[in-house]
């Protein structure tokens, strides 16, 4: 499958369009790892803990939005994006979106 953030795929003419594909996923941290973030708060440097969750939900949810497109037909997808929002304290959607497309 064919990922693109473009609105293109540089050499290949659309066919045509499906639709939207998506997929998303929530994440949380086991409570045990959140302690030791906010104890990194307090002394600065990187929160590996939610870094690690965030690269997590972010192939998870670009892994179902592929399947998404290959369930639809689709050779590729254009105009990929990421969104991510609070769903609640330590938790986080990440929704990965785009447009599925059949190419010639």
């Amino acid at each position: 499958m064919i990922v693109s953030t473009t609105n293109e795929i540089q050499g290949r003419k659309i066919k045509s369009v499906i639709g939207i594909v998506q997929g998303n996923t929530i994440r949380a941290k086991w409570f045990g790892k959140d302690i030791l973030s906010g104890l990194r708060q307090i002394i600065g440097g990187e929160l590996k803990e939610y870094t690690e969750m965030m690269h997590e939900a972010r192939e998870q949810a670009y892994n179902r939005m592929v399947e998404d497109a290959k369930k639809q037909g689709a050779d590729a997808i254009i105009c990929m994006r990421f969104g991510t929002s609070s769903v609640m304290q330590s938790a986080a959607e990440v929704m990965a979106y785009g447009t599925a497309i059949k190419l010639e």
